[in-house]
């Protein structure tokens, strides 16, 4: 952090904010918080907390129902987002606000002109300007790719790059780095880093508590909308960070016993596919999954995972090669043959594949079974039985909402999450395939989805979990295979990986090649 006069006044002030949603939800209670210039100020809490919605206030999303902003000393009130960006403000979302359709030199000069640009670039110009800042600041990206082509890490430098484009002083991210990968992470560091000591300002929103003690200089808590404690980074640590957000001590490790394998549930053997541009995006891929194990899927974000869980699920052809599920084959089978074969599905984005947004966490919850008894009956919805199942599951799964008919749009992410995992749990498949199960979800929503994950395993399902977050691969996978390029690059015990040996094939080498340059050392 850059060093103040004590006369300064903070960058960016929150004065006492209050904001109040529709059914007396209170999300922030007269909170306060002070960003000096040059500083990283990490924002931590539970999903539901307040974060996003205060981040929302100061960025002009939403207005305040007491409390006051002040910007460089000088009070402010932003009607809207353009208001924020006239004041050097910019934000990274954690739900994309991109059209798909558009490239992204058109994503960026959306909302042009703006008081900073008051004429409309040329096309050209913002290409070579876009190539600029991904040069500059590590972010790759085609300034000429249709935004629906780019893989989940790739549009989130998008975001980034958008607002690096309008040449923001002060940076709101909100969980910059939920999807990108452990190097694409080291990356953005060390971009934040540059950005806060040119003087640039940053608010860090994440659930990632050892990103936020590698990143920030200082910390703030809030819970149940109200700040609870605000520190320095080298005056706390992980531990402590996790109680003040939950309110109780957290499990930040998985406590798991060893696997004990059974039969063989799901076999992929020789599998070949194709990505959206019909390139190869799978390549020869064979593994197994038995009952009673976790077998974790690692690599770097754009290395065929989404193209594997697809092919998987029904929802991307195989060009070649088999999938098994209990011994039948179920290749290129649509979605609800597969379901009723045995298969639950945890998607990598649940709010494009697993979830309706603007239905209830209760129909939410029958979306798989709707048309089956007790929830159709004669042909009619049963809204008894579909109501009873929702109160068991959000009192089993620990699903915190108003109500059962709340629409899951206003969940926060870890409740959204636990929306998809009790759906697919309840009808007991003998496979789940989950893919980036705690993407988005804060530490007590993490514990909770990890140790039901264990549950399952210790009760005989056999699960494929698929993540870009290495210690989740790590912490909750009995074996590990790496993919790179759509490849199989080697697979290992977890109980002997090694992050090293781990990254390396994660970078295009082979597990038997990095053995044999070790002389034999890595098995």
């Amino acid at each position: 952090m850059i060093p103040t006069n004590a006369s300064t006044p903070p960058v960016v002030e929150l004065r006492n904010i209050v904001k109040h949603f529709h059914g007396g939800v209170l999300a922030n209670d007269q909170i306060t918080i002070q960003l000096q210039r040059g500083e990283i100020l990490g924002l931590l809490g539970e999903n539901g907390a307040g974060k996003t919605t205060l981040m929302n206030i100061l960025y002009g999303l939403l207005q305040p129902d007491a409390g006051e902003i002040f910007v460089r000393g000088q009070r402010s009130h932003f009607r809207s987002t353009h208001d924020a960006i006239a004041h050097g403000l910019g934000m990274v979302h954690q739900h994309f606000m991109l059209v798909p359709t558009f490239t992204v030199a058109e994503n960026l000069v959306l909302g042009q002109p703006s008081p900073r640009k008051p004429f409309l670039e040329n096309r050209k110009t913002v290409a070579r300007r876009i190539s600029q800042l991904s040069e500059q600041y590590g972010l790759q990206v085609d300034p000429n790719a249709e935004v629906w082509q780019l893989s989940v890490g790739q549009e989130q430098r998008v975001e980034i790059l958008k607002t690096l484009y309008r040449g923001a002083e002060i940076l709101i991210l909100d969980e910059p780095t939920a999807v990108l990968t452990p190097q694409e992470v080291d990356e953005l560091i060390t971009i934040l880093r540059k950005l806060a000591q040119d003087g640039r300002s940053l608010i860090f929103i994440s659930h990632k508590l050892h990103e936020v003690m590698q990143i920030c200089d200082r910390v703030a808590v809030l819970r149940d909308g109200r700040l609870v404690h605000t520190t320095p980074v080298q005056a706390t640590n992980p531990a402590e960070l996790s109680r003040m957000m939950v309110g109780r001590d957290v499990v930040l490790r998985v406590n798991k016993g060893p696997a004990k394998p059974g039969a063989v549930r799901l076999r992929l053997q020789n599998l070949q596919v194709r990505d959206d541009r019909q390139l190869l995006a799978l390549r020869d891929v064979s593994l197994a999954v038995h009952a009673g194990e976790i077998v974790g899927i690692a690599g770097v974000e754009g290395n065929g995972q989404r193209e594997l869980e697809e092919a998987i699920v029904g929802l991307r052809p195989v060009e070649q090669g088999q999938v098994q599920l209990n011994q039948q084959d179920v290749t290129n089978r649509p979605p609800r043959v597969l379901f009723n074969a045995g298969l639950g599905h945890v998607p990598s984005d649940r709010y494009k594949t697993a979830l309706l947004r603007e239905f209830s966490i209760a129909e939410n919850l029958v979306l798989s079974r709707i048309d089956q008894p007790p929830f159709t009956q004669h042909g009619l919805l049963n809204q008894p039985a579909i109501d009873q199942n929702a109160r068991t599951l959000i009192q089993q799964f620990d699903i915190r909402a108003p109500a059962i008919d709340t629409a899951v749009a206003k969940l926060s992410g870890g409740n959204a999450q636990k929306v998809v995992l009790a759906r697919e749990l309840s009808h007991q498949p003998q496979v789940l395939l989950v893919a980036q199960p705690t993407r988005g979800v804060d530490v007590g929503a993490i514990e909770y989805v990890h140790q039901a994950l264990v549950r399952q395993r210790d009760q005989g399902m056999a699960i494929l979990l698929i993540s870009t977050e290495l210690e989740e691969i790590l912490n909750l996978s009995d074996r590990i295979i790496v993919l790179y390029e759509g490849q199989v690059m080697g697979e290992c015990l977890a109980s002997e990986a090694d992050v090293q040996t781990l990254g390396l094939m994660m970078a295009g080498s082979k597990l038997a090649t990095i053995a044999n340059q070790q002389g034999g050392a890595t098995k």
